[in-house]
């Protein structure tokens, strides 16, 4: 299942022809070793528990490669692994196998890791309502790619990049002379296009929401003023803004954050401080 994050198969294709690029250069020396025609299996397995993600990526950098090569998968995108377990087989020959081996794992090990710590985070909200949003601290080059996977272990997609919504933020503010005259000129600007502005107390969240930013931030807020912010903007203004919470959240402060009623937390460490997932090929022969 590919997202519908805008041009991901495009950057797919890209990002596999870039990796292979620098890895495989103008030849795999060590390959030529190996008797052209001779063929092999392989297993790809883990090493720790995983929610899979990146099949796309590992099929492009096979048939970049060599088309010849079969890929047999064990699951799909988002179901979990248990460690020891074989994610997919690979059968063709083995210059195509091992030639290909780094940059098809390179990309399961990194959108494994995000998919499987938006998991961890998504479960540690279980039974609220808040949605749980990644942010723009992505590996250059691979943001579309580890935006999917965070949808993979079901979390979601804040904004793209700077292109495709709002986020006004206290240099912005400034710049602009005043939180309400930032939206009111952000909505004239593109009036389609969603409307986030950045607050750092109660004061500057009131003015946002009598401006009718279609969604606020609530930067490094403690729980008491997260609550106070939900109830005002029910009961003074008709819950018209959406509430995002940012800063300070980890596994710990998650949950009390989730339970304030706020309708979205952004977690940066989804995509920026993830360990890839050990893996392990092994070719059968």
């Amino acid at each position: 299942m590919i997202s519908n994050l805008p041009s991901l198969e495009q950057d797919i294709r890209d990002s596999v022809t870039q990796a292979l690029k620098e890895d495989v250069g103008d030849g795999d020396i060590t390959a030529e070793l190996i008797a052209e025609n001779t063929q092999a299996k392989a297993r790809v397995i883990t090493r720790e528990a995983c929610v899979l993600c990146g099949k796309a990526w590992v099929e492009e950098v096979f048939r970049q490669l060599d088309s010849e090569v079969n890929i047999i998968w064990n699951g799909e995108d988002g179901d979990l692994f248990q460690e020891d377990d074989v994610l997919f087989e690979l059968e063709g020959t083995a210059r195509s196998l091992l030639t290909g081996e780094r940059a098809a794992l390179n990309f399961v090990q990194l959108l494994s890791a995000v998919a499987t710590k938006a998991k961890y985070y998504s479960e540690l909200v279980a039974g609220t309502n808040i949605k749980i949003l990644d942010t723009r601290k992505t590996i250059p080059g691979l943001r579309t790619a580890q935006k999917y996977a965070v949808t993979c272990g079901g979390c979601f997609n804040h904004r793209i990049g700077l292109f495709d919504a709002f986020l006004i933020k206290e240099n912005h503010i400034s710049a602009c002379g005043g939180i309400e005259k930032a939206v009111t000129t952000a909505k004239a600007l593109y009036p389609e296009k969603p409307v986030e502005i950045e607050v750092e107390s109660l004061e500057e969240f009131e003015i946002a929401a009598a401006a009718k930013a279609d969604i606020i931030m609530l930067d490094n807020f403690t729980l008491t003023d997260l609550k106070t912010a939900v109830a005002l903007n029910k009961e003074k203004y008709d819950a018209y803004s959406k509430l995002e919470a940012s800063g300070g959240v980890n596994n710990k402060t998650l949950r009390p954050i989730a339970e304030t009623g706020v309708d979205f937390v952004s977690v940066g460490a989804l995509t920026k401080d993830c360990k890839a997932i050990d893996l392990s090929m092994r070719i059968l022969w």
